[in-house]
């Protein structure tokens, strides 16, 4: 409910928040209503009868039997209304369909752990489906915690020593707050999270990547993404580019000059020192400037790169053609020939992508590269 666009409660996201709303209002617009009423009177005759006043008082009313029945009756007939309509509203909460998709809660000081029945597990996130039934079951590490989703109007306690459950069905995809709304220590304020709500298909391929949104990709293609991805190609185009930077089509097993006239080979640990330590290895007719990766990559990302050079490394090509030629390898995405892994796509996928204009072409920054990929 929103007035004069200021929001009175979060999204209607779920399947008991219409429901629960209507009852509060009921019960908030009732509870005004009987309020103001009972003010004004007061007001009315405390002016009405104030000392020196000339209302006529010499027939007192002591009694009034049709008002007596009316005031016991009318409220009497409501709260047993409102009863009711709560009991139902609360056994609608606290009986989870059968058919509903178990997930598990472990709440700990001062985070929320969630496995899914296929064994994928998130910490202070949970992924649902829309329009699915979905019953938590959960338990307390320590102390006493309550899992509580604001958007859904729903929450219940979690205990140690006692398995408890809550369900709903969400009924609005997005991103919706998680809070634990029972003091539990001196981080409690810091013990929330998010709700996720995907669309069945989305969440299905969620659930087969293993918890990922991005695709199980090889390691060419992999490496090919995060080639465009922190700029790569800005540099190592798909010919030589002296004094700036030399092409990596081809380099697989080639031998190298440097320019203290040293002589390499280029396998795996050439390629894997020239990324993180590329000033070590200065190739001859280059200058040193391409950036330290040290420490901003992780193994399995070096490794992607390592299998892309492999694979030719040829930034010329439309994205996913390299990788689609190795052997046994195709590039896999839904609705496209190839693999689409330019900057304004990884912009796109990630608001934490903070695109930069290096000569004529788009990239992104390795620092936000490296804070995407190492989320926890």
């Amino acid at each position: 409910m929103n007035f004069a666009n200021f929001p009175f409660n979060p999204p209607a996201a779920s399947n008991f928040a219409s429901e629960m709303d209507t009852l509060f209002y009921s019960i908030l617009i009732l509870s005004v209503f009987f309020a103001v009423v009972t003010f004004f009177f007061v007001l009315y005759f405390a002016f009405k009868y104030r000392a020196g006043s000339s209302a006529d008082r010499s027939s007192p009313v002591y009694e009034n039997m049709k008002m007596e029945i009316v005031w016991i009756i009318v409220p009497t007939i409501l709260a047993i209304i409102f009863f009711v309509w709560g009991a139902k509203v609360y056994a609608d909460t606290r009986i989870p369909p059968k058919d509903a998709k178990e997930i598990y809660v472990v709440g700990k000081q001062w985070m929320w752990h969630i496995q899914h029945p296929n064994g994928v597990r998130e910490n202070n996130t949970l992924h649902v489906p829309i329009d699915t039934d979905i019953k938590l079951t959960m338990i307390a590490q320590d102390v006493i915690h309550d899992f509580y989703i604001p958007a859904f109007r729903t929450q219940f306690m979690v205990v140690p020593g006692r398995y408890t459950q809550m369900w709903f069905r969400p009924t609005m995809i997005g991103k919706y707050h998680l809070f634990c709304n029972m003091y539990c220590g001196a981080q409690h304020s810091e013990m929330g999270g998010t709700v996720i709500v995907m669309s069945k298909r989305d969440y299905a391929e969620w659930l087969a990547n293993n918890g990922s949104t991005r695709q199980n990709l090889t390691p060419e293609q992999a490496g090919e993404k995060l080639f465009t991805k922190i700029g790569c190609g800005n540099c190592h185009g798909p010919a030589d580019l002296p004094p700036r930077a030399p092409s990596l089509h081809g380099l697989y097993n080639q031998p190298r000059e440097m320019d203290n006239g040293q002589k390499f080979l280029a396998d795996e640990t050439y390629i894997r020192e020239s990324i993180l330590r590329p000033s070590e290895k200065v190739r001859k007719g280059y200058m040193n400037t391409m950036p330290v990766y040290d420490k901003q990559l992780s193994e399995e990302e070096i490794m992607s790169l390592i299998a892309y050079i492999k694979a030719g490394a040829n930034p010329a090509l439309p994205a996913g053609n390299i990788a689609a030629s190795v052997p046994g390898h195709e590039a896999q995405v839904d609705g496209k020939a190839g693999l689409n892994s330019n900057a304004l796509e990884f912009n796109a996928q990630s608001a934490d992508a903070t695109p930069t204009q290096r000569g004529r072409s788009l990239a992104v920054g390795a620092m936000a590269a490296e804070k995407v990929d190492h989320k926890p």
